[in-house]
C-alpha cells in the first residue's frame, strides 16, 4: 500500500503520484474516488501518494498525475495548467491529453448535419467516416438550429435522444418521441454550451445492455478488459450508473480476445478498437495511457438489433478503480493473467460493502444524497 504523505514531507528527488488536478467544485464522493483511485496506482507503481499537491511545488517529471479530468494540449500557459508540458507518457499520466477541449467529448462520435454545419477549430470530418460502422446513427450539433433539423430527420426513423456531451452517467439526457418533446428539450438547452462543445442527437434503443471495453497502460505494464455496465436508481428514482464488472487480461486487445467469450462481448470490443484507431488517425495529439469505450446493444424503433460505441473516455472514470484493482492483482501474481474486478455504486444508506471489498467513499453527498461507492477484484471465479 501507498504511504501517504505531506509534500513537505517527500523526499527530494523521489517520485509521487498525486490526484491533481481536481474539479474545483466536485461533490464529496467525486474527490473521494479520484484520490482512491490515485492511491490504488501509487501503490502499484510503489510511489509516495501525496494529498497537498500543489502544481510548481515538486520538481517536473516527478509526479505522476491522476486527474480527474481530460486534459487539453496545447494550453494557455496558465500557471494552474503548465504541469501538463512535463507528462511525456504512460509513466506521468492516469488519462488523456487531447488537441482540443471536444475531443474529450462525446461530440466527437457522429457527424454533423453536412459539411458545412457549424463546427469547432480542429473537427475532423474523416473521423465520422472512419468510425461510422461502429457508432449508432446519430448527428453532432454545434448550434440550436443544426440540432433542430437534426432532430426532425432522426426522428422520421423513430424517438430521438438529446444528449449533453460533457454529462456522464446518462444525467441530462432527454428522450423526445415527436417534434413538440424535440422542442421542449432544446429549448432547455445552453447555446454557450452547444457552440463550444456541441450536442449529440441519436437513435433511442431499448432493452439496453452496455458494455465496457478498455485498456490502461501503467507501470510499463498494459491491461485490457471487456465487462457489462449495471444501472441503479438514484436517490430520487432515476436509472444512472451503478457500477461495472470486468473481465481483464495481461496484455493488448489480442489476449483479450483469446479468451473464451460471448459473440456479443467479441463485437463490442471490434467495435471499441475501431472507434479507437479512427480517433488515433484523425486527431493527431491525441493520447491516452487509460481508455474506456461505452458500446451499447438493443433494439431500434424497428425492432432491429444494433451495436454501437456510444462515447469514449480518456480519464479516469466509473470503471477506474475496478481497473487499477486488476492492475494491483496482476503485480502481485506475476503469473497471473486473468482476473475479473468491479466496481459498484449504490443510493441510500441501507448498502453495506461487501468484506472482500474496499469501502471509496459512503454518506451523505450534498450533490447526490446518500451513496456508497467500492469496489474490489472477484472473490469467486475468477479464471487462473
Amino acid at each position: 500500500m501507498a504511504a501517504t504523505l505531506r509534500l513537505a514531507d517527500a523526499k527530494s528527488g523521489s517520485r509521487i503520484a498525486v490526484a491533481f488536478p481536481r474539479r474545483h467544485d466536485a461533490p464529496p464522493h467525486e474527490s473521494a474516488s479520484q484520490e482512491a483511485l490515485a492511491r490504488k496506482l501509487a501503490g502499484v507503481l510503489e510511489l509516495d501518494f501525496i494529498e497537498d499537491y500543489r502544481p510548481g511545488e515538486y520538481p517536473p517529471g516527478g509526479v505522476y498525475y491522476v486527474p480527474s479530468r481530460t486534459l487539453v494540449r496545447p494550453v494557455s500557459l496558465q500557471p494552474a495548467e503548465q504541469f501538463i508540458q512535463g507528462i511525456r507518457g504512460d509513466e506521468d499520466l492516469f488519462g488523456g491529453i487531447v488537441p482540443h477541449a471536444f475531443v474529450a467529448t462525446k461530440a466527437i462520435t457522429h457527424a454533423l448535419l453536412h459539411p458545412d454545419a457549424a463546427a469547432p477549430e480542429g473537427w475532423s470530418h474523416a473521423f465520422a467516416h472512419d468510425s461510422g460502422p461502429a457508432v449508432l446513427l446519430g448527428i453532432t450539433a454545434f448550434s440550436i438550429g443544426d440540432a433542430r433539423l437534426a432532430g426532425l430527420r432522426l426522428l422520421a426513423l423513430g424517438p430521438v435522444r438529446i444528449k449533453p456531451v460533457r454529462a456522464s452517467g446518462g444525467r441530462g439526457q432527454i428522450l423526445a418521441a415527436d417534434r413538440r418533446q424535440l422542442d421542449e428539450a432544446l429549448d432547455r438547452q445552453d447555446e454557450g454550451e452547444i457552440a463550444q462543445y456541441g450536442l449529440v442527437l441519436e437513435e433511442h434503443l431499448q432493452q439496453v445492455e452496455t458494455y465496457s471495453v478498455g485498456q490502461a497502460r501503467v507501470g510499463g505494464m498494459t491491461m485490457s478488459y471487456a465487462g457489462t455496465q449495471s444501472l441503479t436508481p438514484d436517490n430520487s428514482g432515476l436509472q444512472v450508473y451503478g457500477g461495472s464488472s470486468l473481465l481483464c487480461v495481461r496484455g493488448g486487445y489480442e489476449e483479450l480476445l483469446a479468451l473464451p467469450m460471448d459473440a456479443n462481448w467479441r463485437e463490442a470490443v471490434r467495435l471499441a478498437r475501431m472507434y479507437d484507431v479512427a480517433a488515433q488517425r484523425c486527431y493527431p495529439g491525441l493520447f491516452a495511457s487509460r481508455r474506456n469505450y461505452d458500446v451499447a446493444r438493443g433494439r431500434d424503433a424497428r425492432g432491429r438489433i444494433k451495436t454501437g460505441v456510444l462515447e469514449q473516455s480518456w480519464r479516469a472514470g466509473g470503471a477506474s478503480f475496478a481497473e487499477a484493482c486488476a492492475l494491483e492483482a496482476f503485480q502481485n501474481v506475476p503469473e497471473r493473467s486473468v482476473v475479473r474486478a468491479y466496481t459498484c455504486e449504490r443510493y441510500g444508506n441501507e448498502h453495506n460493502t461487501p468484506r472482500e471489498a474496499q469501502l471509496i467513499y459512503r454518506g451523505d453527498d450534498p450533490e447526490t444524497g446518500f451513496i456508497t461507492k467500492y469496489g474490489a477484484v472477484e472473490p469467486h471465479g475468477n479464471p487462473e
